[in-house]
């Protein structure tokens, strides 16, 4: 997976959100791909897609609002 990645000069992070799998957080225009891979082999794939819509500053204080417990 990295090899392709980095010969299709797509950007990517390596991360974690679960206990048990690594994440490769791929980003491309328009999308956020996460990409999930289990110990066991499986893998799970979610693409987060862009409306387009680019906010101003003021969006960030929706953010602490929607999201603060």
């Amino acid at each position: 997976m990295r090899y392709r990645l980095d010969q299709a000069k797509i950007h990517y992070n390596l991360a974690r959100a679960r206990d048990e799998t690594v994440m490769v957080e791929v980003h491309v225009p328009g999308e956020r791909w996460e990409i999930e891979f289990f110990a066991d082999g499986d893998v799970e794939v979610e693409i987060f897609r862009s409306d387009g819509v680019i906010h101003r500053a003021d969006a960030i204080d929706v953010l602490f609002e929607r999201f603060t417990n």
